[in-house]
């Protein structure tokens, strides 16, 4: 049994990352997807909490035929031991997918096999866009899956964005 290990902010989570999951599954039994900075929330870059995003990736996940392991992985800012501190977080795995160069590196140096996960219209699916179009407005709903726009519906998670937006209009989020 190989299982995986899959790290992003997912804030939101959008049709890019289901398809990079989806790929993933063909190549893996089971997947960890590591929540990256769980301990940031409220903020434009930030907006939705660890566990918003643990109930937007476990049910935008259902249908997928993969065992999936979702967990919050806290920020640190020692490099040197954040591969250990992820895998003190996390069930054991083989493989770590990653595009982010410094993820890619430290898990290398670490021994652990990375595979780089190909973006799907990464022009079209990347996270700050969709948080501008959720703010402007503009049409987010078609670019994550079904069930992440249930969950920001539950949680307000637009009010909140209009509000961060105008408290936070220094930039510093």
């Amino acid at each position: 049994m190989t299982r995986g290990f899959l790290i992003g902010r997912f804030q939101p989570f959008h049709n890019g990352h289901l398809s990079m999951v989806e790929r993933i599954a063909e190549d893996v039994d089971e997947l960890v997807v590591g929540i990256g900075s769980a301990g940031d929330s409220h903020t434009r870059r930030n907006p939705f909490t660890a566990g918003e995003r643990v109930m937007m990736i476990s049910k935008a996940l259902i249908d997928v035929d993969l065992v999936t392991y979702v967990v919050p992985i806290e920020d640190l800012e020692r490099n040197s031991v954040w591969v250990s501190h992820v895998r003190s977080m996390s069930p054991d795995f083989e493989i770590a997918y990653s595009n982010n160069p410094l993820v890619i590196q430290l898990f290398r140096e670490a021994g652990v096999e990375v595979r780089q996960s190909p973006m799907f219209n990464r022009d079209t699916f990347e996270g700050t866009q969709i948080r501008e179009r959720m703010v402007a407005d503009d049409d987010w709903e078609s670019l994550v899956p079904d069930a992440v726009v249930s969950v920001v519906s539950e949680i307000d998670g637009l009010e909140r964005m209009e509000m961060i937006n105008r408290t936070d209009a220094n930039g510093d989020g």
